[in-house]
C-alpha cells in the first residue's frame, strides 16, 4: 500500500517524477539520457512536460543540489537548540546534516562527479546556484558572528569570508567523494579541523588585539 501510495504521488509530481527518473537513470546506465525526448518517452510524460519544469538536464542536476541544500536547512532549522549556536556551532551543524543528505545519493553523485579532475578550479555549472544559497546562508552566520564578536570585522577581509567558507564547504565535498574510512569518519574529522581553523582565522586574534591597544593609546595619547 505505501509503494503504491508513493508511486502515485511520484507522478502527481512531475518535478520529483522527473529528478528521479534521471537520477535512476544516471545510476543505471553511467551516463546522462540520450535526448529530453527519450528521458520523458521513458517516463511516460510528453518533452513539453519536461521543458515546463526544466530546460535541459543541467538544471536537473541544479534542482537536486538544491533539493539537498533544502533538506540540510529544514533538519537543522528544526533543531531548537541550533538557534542558541555559536556561528562557528551552524557552520559544524549545516556540513554535518550537509554530509548526511549526501550520502543517500553517494552512487549518484560519485558516477557524477569522482573522475572530474577539473573540479578544484573549474566548478561544474549545475552547482553555481546552490553555491549561491550557501553564501546566502554563510552571510547569516558571518553577520551573528561579528555581532557577537566571534568573527573580527576586518577592512577588506570581511567582505571576502563568505568566499573563503564556500571553498571550505568545496573541499569537504570532495574530499568525502575520496574518504573509504568506516562511516566517513575521515570527513568528520576534516570538517571539525576545518571549521575550526576557519573561525580560528575569523576570529579576533592576537594582532588584532595588538592593533586596537596601539590605537587606543594613540588616540588617548
Amino acid at each position: 500500500m505505501e509503494k503504491a501510495t508513493a508511486k502515485k504521488n511520484t507522478k502527481s509530481d512531475p518535478i520529483r517524477q522527473i529528478i528521479e527518473g534521471y537520477i535512476t537513470y544516471i545510476l543505471e546506465q553511467g551516463h546522462e539520457p540520450a535526448s529530453v525526448f527519450k528521458f520523458a518517452k521513458d517516463l511516460k510524460m510528453k518533452e513539453e512536460e519536461f521543458y515546463n519544469h526544466f530546460t535541459s538536464f543541467e538544471s536537473v542536476k541544479s534542482a537536486v543540489w538544491g533539493h539537498i541544500f533544502e533538506l540540510t536547512i529544514q533538519n537543522i532549522e528544526s533543531q531548537e537548540v541550533y538557534r542558541e549556536y555559536s556561528a562557528r556551532e551552524k557552520l559544524l551543524s549545516f556540513l554535518f546534516t550537509w554530509i548526511e543528505e549526501l550520502k543517500k545519493n553517494r552512487s549518484y553523485l560519485l558516477s557524477l562527479y569522482a573522475n572530474k579532475r577539473d573540479m578544484k578550479n573549474l566548478l561544474p555549472s549545475e552547482i553555481k546556484n546552490f553555491k549561491s544559497k550557501f553564501k546566502d546562508f554563510a552571510n547569516e552566520i558571518i553577520l551573528e558572528g561579528k555581532e557577537t564578536e566571534e568573527i573580527a570585522n576586518r577592512p577588506i577581509i570581511a567582505d571576502r569570508y563568505d568566499e573563503a567558507l564556500w571553498i571550505q564547504v568545496w573541499f569537504v565535498f570532495q574530499f568525502w567523494l575520496k574518504d573509504t574510512s568506516p562511516a566517513f569518519e575521515k570527513t568528520d574529522a576534516a570538517i571539525e579541523k576545518s571549521v575550526n581553523l576557519a573561525f580560528d582565522l575569523m576570529g579576533k586574534s592576537a594582532l588584532d588585539t595588538f592593533i586596537d591597544f596601539a590605537k587606543f593609546l594613540y588616540q588617548n595619547k
